[in-house]
């Protein structure tokens, strides 16, 4: 089978890509970059005004007259691959707005290679109209908006999606929605607003490569070591502010007994190895369930503070804190949490082992790859 990955911001497509090409099957992905990322992607779409005077020019035609030159720009370039985008069996696009650009380009090339292909699917593993809708309506006890909402992030406004609640996102989302075979959840924070759609094709956990991801049995000979990664651009959207505030406690506490990593904003290829010699990561806060991120150190044997509520407990079957430690908002039950684990250091190698065969058992690259054939080919719509 002939198929078409579009955009990447987590690794996500890559690993289902590895999947799908072990399985036998042709596969290519087209995409951006994703921030400071630089995922691996076939086919990149490069962008030519994220810095220095051509982003000033960009901005300043933008504010004066309403006309994003990046949107024209990855347009023009889709619009260039035509022979190259075209004639396969299944394209499945990672968002609403797989490139980042305004909702009328979006709309235009949604259009353009959905048309030019035979099937096309929506994963919802990211920002979009049904998943903000629902938080926005405060349908979650916590969320991703939860730090806009409450006033505590006052600088930016973006990463928290709000933009898929205007009306030009809307219309792109419908008719996305319109066109599509079905849209496919990554994890039970889009599982849960899609519960009852029509389109919905239900929920197929993230792909880890766990051939490329190593297990490391953890050894605790002297201090616990703790990672804390911060994205400054996502800093209170991912909680970080709640962790620093849980590390904070823990320091004046047990100062002799750990040590403390801090990095910001790396490169993929830098992040994932930058946390090696870590027995504790600290991920995301306002998730019921695991990002890419958290998952993929899950797969290396940490012990990672993520999301992992009631919910995510139910649909798996299992028991609170074998697995992953839910990180609730609150940085002294965060603390408590982490005091736990230095003064029970036998848990972390449980929860570590723990943590390894759950991602093998519902996560892993092969079985992923075979759970999204198996849906493209038996939906009819």
């Amino acid at each position: 089978m002939k198929i078409l990955l579009v955009g990447e911001y987590s690794r996500l497509h890559n690993s289902l890509k590895e999947g799908l090409e072990k399985l036998g099957h042709d596969v290519t992905i087209v995409a951006s970059f994703d921030s400071f990322k630089a995922y691996n992607v076939d086919i990149l779409i490069k962008k030519k005004y994220q810095k220095g005077i051509k982003q000033k020019v960009k901005n300043l035609i933008y504010r004066l007259f309403s006309f994003d030159l990046e949107s024209k720009n990855v347009k023009r370039q889709i619009l260039e691959l035509q022979s190259i985008l075209s004639g396969f069996d299944v394209v499945q696009f990672i968002n609403e707005a797989s490139f980042g650009c305004t909702p009328k380009v979006e709309n235009d090339i949604f259009n353009s290679i959905s048309s030019w292909n035979k099937r096309t699917y929506l994963l919802s593993c990211g920002a979009d109209y049904i998943s903000i809708a629902y938080a926005n309506e405060d349908n979650f006890k916590y969320s991703l908006l939860t730090p806009h909402k409450s006033g505590k992030d006052k600088t930016f406004i973006e990463p928290y999606g709000l933009k898929f609640l205007t009306s030009e996102f809307i219309k792109l989302h419908k008719n996305i929605y319109k066109k599509i075979n079905g849209v496919i959840a990554s994890d039970i924070d889009y599982h849960l607003p899609l519960k009852n759609h029509p389109k919905y094709l239900g929920l197929i956990p993230n792909p880890i490569n766990t051939d490329i991801l190593k297990f490391k049995k953890p050894t605790i000979d002297d201090k616990i070591v703790i990672f804390h990664g911060i994205n400054s651009h996502n800093y209170y959207k991912k909680g970080n502010d709640i962790f620093e505030d849980a590390l904070s406690i823990i320091k004046h506490r047990y100062s002799d007994r750990i040590k403390i990593i801090i990095t910001k904003s790396l490169p993929y290829s830098e992040y994932i190895e930058s946390y090696d010699e870590a027995h504790i990561l600290l991920d995301q806060v306002y998730a019921y369930d695991q990002g890419y991120n958290a998952l993929e150190a899950m797969a290396k044997g940490k012990v990672v503070f993520t999301g992992a509520e009631k919910e995510w407990l139910e649909y798996y079957n299992l028991e609170e804190d074998k697995i992953a430690i839910n990180a609730l908002p609150d940085g002294k039950a965060i603390a408590n949490k982490l005091e736990w684990l230095i003064n029970n250091p036998e848990k972390i190698i449980e929860i570590s082992i723990n943590a390894r065969k759950f991602i093998e058992k519902h996560h892993n690259y092969i079985t992923s790859a075979e759970k999204y054939l198996s849906t493209w080919t038996q939906d009819n719509n």
